[in-house]
């Protein structure tokens, strides 16, 4: 879904360098309507980090079909909207793809104009905006991580997690900044029963905690390499890793022990900026990311599940992934009452862990 402030990796902190040193030697003037470009702010974890990710072949074959030039600018899912909000005035980008709530939170502040791209209707009610705001073009789900060589198996509960074994070997992003961070408060207010018992959860949890972390993409190679033992996650970034990061296990805590294990969807979404200075050319790139060609590779190269429902992979990964998801069972979180009491709940979150 992606690390977010999964902060900027190298390739990317080179685009907004160059992005940002094009606006300043301009004087920030209005950029040209009609070039060929297209600037993407994103949440990482579809990039690869040897140009062999999902985003690498997305934006070399849309350039192919098109012509036109993606400027591509990683930054976690609550940073990319707060660098909208701070541009409103001076738009950069024409295109934003977060984790919710964040994509809500977008539309909330005015930063997203209607488009719905060439199947949308193919998405599913609860993954699209009933306004044609924005509609997921990946789907993807929460989880943990952990090493597998140092654990014979993952912990079963939120319970397990309190346990010695994982002093100063236990990390998650920070909410608010990470979308898979503030994925972590959600999923444990649903699973403890709320706000109250989750942050009295959380203030016991920094016994083991190592503390604030940025980027959820930093987490992988630290449990990979056995510094952690459990960190946070989402599916298809952990799972599209594991070719080169093998020790490295997913696992979906139960909210009690012997309970069931449980996730909920965290799809990568994506909106139309509004006042794009491309809107026509953020229209095609929306276009082309839910296209039935584009949405039939994502898991086979990027790790994650299709966004259209009339899309069915079959490739080896798509069983791998399906196979993964067995027996899990799937909730719907409340995005509407996230949205309006986000602030709210990292604030309590803050107090609990003194962040």
């Amino acid at each position: 879904m992606r690390s977010q402030n999964r902060h900027l990796k190298p390739a990317a902190a080179l685009s907004v360098l160059a992005l940002g040193a094009a606006l300043t030697a301009c004087g920030g003037a209005a950029a040209d309507p009609n070039a060929k470009e297209v600037t993407v702010y994103s949440a990482d974890g579809l990039k690869g980090e040897k140009g062999d990710g999902f985003y690498d072949k997305v934006f070399k074959d849309f350039q192919r079909k098109t012509g036109i030039k993606v400027n591509y600018v990683e930054a976690g899912s609550g940073a990319a909207v707060q660098r909208l909000a701070r541009e409103k005035m001076n738009t950069q980008a024409d295109v934003v793809v977060t984790l919710p709530p964040f994509i809500q939170q977008a539309d909330g502040k005015g930063l997203l104009q209607k488009y719905e791209p060439k199947g949308y209707d193919q998405v599913a009610a609860a993954d699209r905006d009933p306004d044609g705001k924005w509609t997921s073009v990946v789907n993807n789900y929460f989880c943990f991580i952990y090493n597998k060589k140092q654990l014979k198996e993952p912990p079963k509960s939120w319970h397990d997690l309190l346990d010695a074994t994982y002093r100063n070997r236990l990390q998650y992003s920070t909410p608010g900044v990470a979308g898979d961070g503030t994925a972590v408060v959600i999923k444990a207010m649903h699973d403890l029963g709320g706000t109250d018992p989750a942050m009295d959860y959380f203030k016991k949890l920094q016994a083991n905690n190592v503390g604030p972390s940025s980027s959820t993409g930093q987490l992988a190679p630290k449990t990979a390499k056995g510094e952690l033992l459990v960190a946070n996650g989402d599916v298809q970034m952990n799972f599209a890793t594991m070719k080169s990061m093998p020790d490295q296990g997913i696992f979906f805590p139960a909210a009690e022990k012997g309970g069931k294990p449980s996730t909920f969807a965290l799809p990568y979404a994506a909106g139309l900026v509004k006042n794009a200075p491309h809107t026509e050319n953020g229209k095609k790139f929306l276009d082309h990311l839910l296209s039935p060609e584009v949405q039939r590779e994502i898991s086979a190269v990027g790790g994650g599940f299709a966004a259209r429902k009339d899309v069915k992979a079959t490739d080896e990964n798509a069983r791998k992934l399906a196979d993964l998801m067995k027996g899990v069972e799937i909730f719907e979180p409340d995005w509407q009452d996230i949205d309006k009491n986000l602030d709210t709940y990292l604030d309590a979150w803050k107090t609990a862990t003194g962040s």
